[in-house]
């Protein structure tokens, strides 16, 4: 059984090679890409059954006991981690540890994994279980560099930098559908539109393109500010205009 795992741009993620019609040969020496791999989604069923594939891979079932530790981000510290990591394999190749809400582990830890990241040990598959991927994120897209990225279903938390980043990708109906959901939750309009100025004036503001944002949200503003639209309606076609552009 090998991992072919088909990711979200078509292509497919190769981590492993094939496994040998010896059965117990395969458990000896698999051979991984990277030896880590990350997890990304709130997809807990979709998630658990490609854990269970990598269990498999690189653990016969009466070893796993012995040679898989889970761990929880919130109740580890880096010296666990590195207690966990320098351990050796039992009667087995291979050790396979799994953290889990990554997203919560301190900024040692992190840094911790990220180094090893760079150069993982031969015997130990590390699998992060993310709930979200963050493209600001400097560690995660670090680890991204090094690991098998495996992406599952995620529920986007919208703010205004998504919201931004979706319109400099000229796309309108998600771009909408986010502020569609800002609204909902209680995000005031000015408040939307201080923060989509903040995020241009981080860029460019002296470029063509910018002082053509800054027209459009300034005109924008004054639609609300003087009820010739409503807020909702002003922020649509605010967006709609952007997106044309961007």
């Amino acid at each position: 059984m090998s991992l072919n795992i088909q990711l979200n741009n078509g292509n497919m993620a190769y981590p492993v090679r094939n496994k040998p019609k010896d059965a117990a040969q395969s458990y000896s020496s698999p051979v991984v890409s990277s030896g880590v791999y990350l997890l990304i989604g709130q997809d807990i069923a979709a998630k658990e059954a490609q854990l269970k594939k990598i269990k498999q891979e690189f653990l016969p079932p009466e070893l796993q006991d012995f040679n898989l530790d889970t761990l929880y981000s919130k109740e580890i510290t880096l010296k666990d981690i590195q207690e966990r990591f320098l351990s050796l394999p039992l009667k087995s190749a291979n050790r396979i540890i799994v953290i889990k809400d990554v997203n919560a582990l301190d900024e040692k830890s992190r840094d911790y994994i990220l180094a090893f990241s760079k150069k993982p040990h031969k015997q130990l598959v590390l699998v992060l279980d993310f709930d979200q991927y963050d493209y600001q994120d400097e560690f995660i897209r670090g680890l991204a560099l090094q690991a098998t990225l495996l992406r599952f279903k995620e529920t986007v938390n919208p703010d205004t930098f998504v919201l931004n980043r979706q319109i400099e990708l000229r796309k309108t109906d998600f771009a909408l559908r986010l502020l569609n959901q800002l609204l909902k939750n209680g995000e005031a309009p000015e408040r939307i539109l201080g923060g989509l100025r903040y995020a241009w004036e981080k860029q460019d503001v002296h470029s063509l393109s910018a002082r053509k944002k800054l027209k459009l949200l300034l005109s924008c503003d004054l639609e609300i500010k003087t009820g010739r639209l409503k807020p909702a309606f002003a922020l649509e076609k605010l967006v709609i205009n952007l997106c044309s552009f961007a």
